[in-house]
């Protein structure tokens, strides 16, 4: 009798251990700020760091809003403006909103539905861990449903589980994102799903079609040029299509009910398109003159930031 309550006893955790449902993924949270809170201490944060950096961490657990991680690093990038604009603070701030959270039940875990407030984390949103099911998230709510696609976006991330600081995909389970990236890949848009050209800026300049996946990134760089172009023009009394992002000015800039609302890049940052990496399109963000012309010149294009001049 007591064998055979002991092969049902087996039996049982064999099959909970099997079911997906039942895994639990998680990570050591803390590792998640350690570098963050070392650039503030540099920088001459002192005692305010730890409090930051463990409020951070803290909202990586399972029973954290969808919003709480957004938050916290809006709090990390405040304290950053109040250290000379901590350039190594704000772009670890921007990697660790993107580290994925805790999930009880290996799914994925939901977007948080708001804006930020600092622009510099516009357009950005966690990972997910490899172990979560990319088509059921935390509550077996289904892709499409409440929750699954990042604010600002109108599509579901592609590829599933992946953020623009890791555009090819999710992370390993437990990993830390990084440890495996020093680029926050900022942008305006998902990597996967960059908005159509003709539906970011107000004058449609078709984005030119990659004949294929080798030669995206020569059209990704003129694609950008010819956003930056348009931008230059824009005003924040211009009309616009909803939903989409442009550059107003030198700050970012999201189309709401047909009308420009503008968020301050800062005083070291300008707001530009530049041309993804890894798949074809464009992004709108907050980053520096230097390093916009830099990722579009990477591309082959020639002009500059906008292509004036080029043949």
């Amino acid at each position: 009798m007591q064998s055979l309550a002991l092969l049902i006893f087996v039996l049982a955790a064999v099959s909970a251990g099997a079911s997906p449902l039942g895994k639990r993924i998680a990570q050591v949270i803390s590792d998640s700020t350690v570098q963050w809170e070392q650039a503030c201490t540099t920088a001459g944060g002192g005692l305010q760091c730890n409090p930051v950096a463990v409020a951070a961490f803290s909202t990586l657990l399972a029973a954290a809003g969808p919003c709480d991680q957004q938050n916290a690093a809006d709090k990390m990038i405040d304290l950053a403006k109040t250290l000379n604009n901590n350039s190594n603070m704000i772009k670890l701030a921007q990697i660790f909103v993107q580290q994925p959270r805790n999930s009880p039940t290996a799914q994925s875990v939901p977007y948080c539905q708001s804006a930020p407030r600092n622009a510099e984390l516009n357009g950005l949103f966690q990972c997910q861990f490899q172990g979560d099911n990319p088509q059921t998230f935390v509550g077996g709510i289904t892709v499409g449903g409440s929750g699954t696609i990042p604010f600002g976006m109108n599509a579901p991330v592609s590829p599933a589980g992946s953020c623009p600081a890791h555009p090819s995909g999710p992370i390993p389970d437990g990993s830390q994102l990084v440890g495996i990236t020093q680029n926050p890949g900022v942008g305006g848009t998902n990597a996967g799903n960059p908005a159509p050209t003709s539906q970011i800026a107000v004058a449609t300049v078709s984005s030119p079609t990659p004949a294929s996946a080798g030669d995206f990134r020569l059209s990704n760089g003129k694609a950008a040029q010819q956003l930056n172009a348009q931008f230059a023009s824009l005003t924040p009394s211009s009309s616009c299509t909803s939903d989409t992002n442009a550059c107003v000015q030198g700050s970012f800039a999201r189309c709401v009910n047909s009308s420009f609302v503008l968020q301050s890049c800062g005083a070291t940052l300008t707001c530009a398109a530049l041309p993804l990496v890894n798949s074809p399109g464009t992004s709108v963000t907050c980053t520096t003159l230097s390093e916009a012309e830099a990722r579009i010149a990477a591309t082959g294009a020639t002009g500059g930031l906008t292509g004036a001049g080029s043949p």
